[in-house]
């Protein structure tokens, strides 16, 4: 599991973790919004956005299929007329990825078949992403991995037989840098059905670099997931939810997405290593420890007794696992009220 670059950006278990912004079809046929979408996910500290390269014509045909699921966002549209209005127009492609390098971010894409591999070919893509539909598309997967880029493939909707055939196409026909995302095609995901758990398995199964592509609500879920391994985390990425879109009911706002990259770069320094014992950082904490202190003023020759010495803050005096043993003993000399207790001082 060697770390790989996705053009200036290194992936790898010891990075941080590289954070995709998917615009998809949040753009709504507007090349404006499209710019200003990128110009947001730049703002917001995001690595890189996403764009899906298709035509309503490569995904199907007019009257194929009407969405009948109740739980669907999309219920009682035709299939058709949905990837009419969440394409992206070929030729918004060149602009939107001038402007994210403007902007000092990657940008790459999902292709849907093998003329959308080809066409983002000539934009020179730093990457490929296979999507969660198309991770059983064996030419598909043959035409990515041909082009010799790094691979980000989601694991959604896949049996893991099915998974581990998708894999060994990619790698046999040429694809050396793989990240396997952990996803659940649904849309929105639910907590209970994310099982971020999958995610160390899938690094450890396939040798590979793991991610999350998050389609739940929020950011808890990416954050936990870098916890667990995760490198990679795609989030749908809009201006404002309430402007409507095929995707914007579970996508991020720019505040949101700032939070994000922040709280899970976070939490991948928050890992550290296993440690034990005093860190540099806490050595003038220590001062703040209990320890045995004198409460009254004590004579020579008196008995320390629960009266006159207590456990307190700071630690300047003996340990407190020391108290109960000086318990009974005999004072030395005088001890005045507020005095560190040392073994100088008892017989």
């Amino acid at each position: 599991m060697s770390d790989f670059k996705i053009g200036s950006i290194i992936i790898g278990k010891q990075q941080p973790p590289f954070i995709i912004a998917e615009m998809s079809g949040n753009h709504n046929q507007s090349l404006e919004r499209a710019l200003a979408i990128v110009d947001a996910a730049a703002a917001a500290g995001a690595h890189a956005i996403k764009l899906q390269t298709y035509t309503a014509d490569t995904m199907t045909i007019a009257g194929a299929y009407t969405i009948e699921d109740e739980g669907s966002l999309w219920k009682g549209r035709e299939l058709y007329d949905l990837y009419q209005e969440a394409h992206t127009p070929w030729e918004w492609h060149k602009p939107i990825f001038d402007r994210a390098k403007e902007k000092g971010m990657l940008a790459f894409s999902t292709p849907f078949d093998e003329t959308a591999v080809d066409f983002l070919e000539s934009l020179d893509v730093p990457a490929y992403k296979i999507a969660s539909f198309e991770n059983t598309d064996w030419p598909l997967l043959k035409k990515v991995a041909a082009t010799g880029k790094p691979v980000i493939m989601s694991t959604g909707a896949v049996r893991l037989s099915d998974l581990a055939e998708a894999v060994n196409v990619l790698r046999q026909a040429g694809c050396r840098d793989l990240v396997l995302l952990k996803c659940t095609s649904t849309y929105p995901s639910t907590p209970e059905n994310t099982n971020l758990l999958t995610i160390p398995h899938l690094a450890q199964l396939f040798n590979c670099m793991a991610g999350l592509s998050d389609h739940t609500m929020g950011i808890g879920a990416s954050v936990a997931a870098v916890a667990l391994g995760a490198r990679v985390i795609e989030k749908h990425f809009t201006l404002r939810r309430a402007d409507g879109g095929v995707d914007s009911a579970f996508s991020l706002e720019p505040e949101e997405l700032k939070s994000l990259v922040v709280e899970t770069e976070r939490a991948f320094l928050a890992l550290g290593q296993v440690q034990y014992g005093i860190q540099k950082a806490e050595e003038k904490s220590l001062f703040f420890k209990r320890s045995i202190y004198v409460a009254k003023d004590i004579k020579a020759g008196e008995v320390f007794t629960k009266e006159n010495i207590r456990v307190i803050r700071p630690g300047d005096g003996l340990a407190p696992k020391h108290y109960e043993g000086i318990l009974g003993k005999i004072a030395k000399s005088n001890l005045e009220k507020g005095s560190p207790l040392s073994w100088n001082y008892v017989i």
